[in-house]
């Protein structure tokens, strides 16, 4: 229980200083666009008020409670499971997911959106979606439990 608690503090940390370095320090919630290495990556902000790619995102507060209130459910089911199912790689995939979630919660409180910053674009093809640190951590996180669940346990 202890790596997915540390882990999850240590994505959780790194995500939230990512987003203030670049958000507040950098001001790219006033400059909007950042080239850092163009066109592979821009820091160009996006408030995410839904899901994936916006959406569901209304500006009802309903919806923005309700994510926060299915994110931190996912989070309290991902760490039951982990910690049941046990092995190094599943608590580190478990931690990675929860506090990448836990860093979106966060935004969802504080700002009313999730902050979203790198975009990356490649070979002539402008994308249009922004993402952050956070997102990172959740698909790692869930590509690592997938990996590594029923590993643990023997027949």
């Amino acid at each position: 229980m202890r790596l997915l608690v540390l882990v999850a503090a240590l994505a959780f940390a790194v995500d939230q200083a990512s987003k203030w370095a670049v958000v507040h320090a950098l001001d790219l919630k006033t400059r909007l666009d950042l080239d850092v290495f163009p066109p592979f990556l821009v820091f160009r902000m996006g408030w995410n008020r839904g899901v994936n790619f916006g959406l569901l995102g209304h500006d009802a507060e309903i919806v923005r409670w309700g994510l926060i209130v299915l994110a931190l459910a996912i989070c309290a089911f991902v760490a039951r499971w982990a910690i049941r199912e046990g092995g190094t790689l599943v608590l580190i995939g478990g931690g990675l997911l929860i506090g990448g979630a836990l860093g979106n919660v966060l935004d969802r409180v504080i700002y009313g959106a999730v902050a979203d910053f790198l975009n990356m674009s490649c070979c002539g093809i402008r994308n249009p979606y922004s993402f952050n640190v956070a997102d990172i951590f959740v698909f790692a996180g869930a590509a690592v439990l997938l990996l590594g669940s029923g590993r643990s346990k023997t027949p």
